[in-house]
């Protein structure tokens, strides 16, 4: 079966193009997916706790990401099996996979862990809401239909004001830049480097195959980065610990898969907004979660983030609306 059978057999099982471009299908699918990245930030505070991982350890840190995305990409082809797909790997798919995985898990990632350990949880915060200005930033270079108009700037600067807003619930705001920021500020290039080659491989790729095999190639480089110093197995895993764990790997599995279709049916800049997401839901999440408090801030933030994605996406229905009839 070549790729484009397998993109033909994806869309006839999961009618992925007309769910995917659909208004509320693409809403509720960027939402998902940027819920269960949000929710990752308090579960792996948890599993820190629980397997005993500090903050200045970031080989243990980034073995234990390594774990985490082997058993999601393990969950991808095992649900790629049950879909009855082809699940063996194609010589032709060695290197767009290799780059996809080597930015959107590998290296995104390896900063990500290392420069939050460096730095505070606000600043990782805000500085994770750039993802969107990196996305929207080389999709302006890289497509000729995804140029920067003055909409997408306001609808930008709006969103991430709302980024700030959230995370001025966590104490005073003093921002700082060493090298934990500059580590989260690569690990945000990488992350939107990464989502868009995804976006190309799709195009030639089944979104599953391509989903677990980047995070494979990524999981084995992040294992052997922390096994080096941290050894292979130094954690006992309690069975909270191993529900954590199974967790994390499911929502990176299907955030992943969601927001890969997400990206491969529609504009750039109509989607990369919805990553402002990710640090409100954090910050939700972490209230319930680990009994942080959640101030006022917070619901302010969410319509700063969503009137931001509105502004973006109302673009082109006022032009429709505004059209002379011919």
């Amino acid at each position: 079966m070549n790729s484009d059978a397998m993109n033909e057999g994806v869309e006839d099982i999961l009618g992925a193009e007309k769910f995917f471009t659909n208004k509320f299908g693409l809403i509720i699918s960027a939402i998902l997916a940027t819920f269960l990245w949000g929710s990752a930030f308090p579960f792996i505070k948890l599993s820190y706790t629980e397997l005993d991982i500090r903050s200045n350890e970031p080989a243990q840190q980034l073995l234990f990401a390594g774990y985490r995305f082997f058993l999601a990409s393990l969950l991808i082809l095992i649900f790629i099996l049950m879909t009855k797909r082809n699940v063996l790997f194609k010589k032709e798919t060695v290197k767009p996979v290799l780059k996809i995985g080597f930015f959107q898990t590998f290296i995104q990632y390896i900063f990500f862990y290392i420069g939050l350990s460096l730095s505070t949880g606000i600043q990782g915060s805000v500085i994770a809401g750039t993802t969107s200005f990196f996305q929207i930033l080389f999709a302006h270079f890289m497509y000729k239909d995804e140029n920067i108009n003055w909409r997408k700037s306001i609808g930008l600067m709006i969103g991430f004001m709302g980024v700030v807003i959230v995370n001025l619930t966590k104490g005073s705001f003093e921002f700082k830049f060493g090298l934990g920021e500059f580590f989260l500020l690569l690990s945000a290039v990488a992350g939107a480097l990464g989502n868009l080659f995804a976006r190309n491989g799709s195009k030639e790729m089944d979104v599953a195959y391509l989903t677990a095999y980047q995070m494979l190639v990524g999981s084995i480089g992040l294992f052997v980065a922390g096994a080096i110093f941290a050894g292979v197995a130094p954690f006992t895993f309690s069975g909270k610990a191993l529900w954590m764990l199974l967790y994390l790997s499911f929502l990176s599995a299907a955030g992943f898969i969601l927001w890969n279709n997400v990206m491969k049916y529609n504009p750039v800049g109509k989607v990369s907004m919805y990553l402002f997401f990710i640090p409100v839901f954090g910050v939700f999440l972490s209230s319930l979660l680990l009994g942080e408090q959640m101030h006022a801030n917070v619901w302010f933030g969410l319509i700063f983030v969503t009137t931001g994605i509105i502004v973006v996406n109302r673009n082109k229905e006022l032009l429709k609306k505004n059209a002379p009839v011919s």
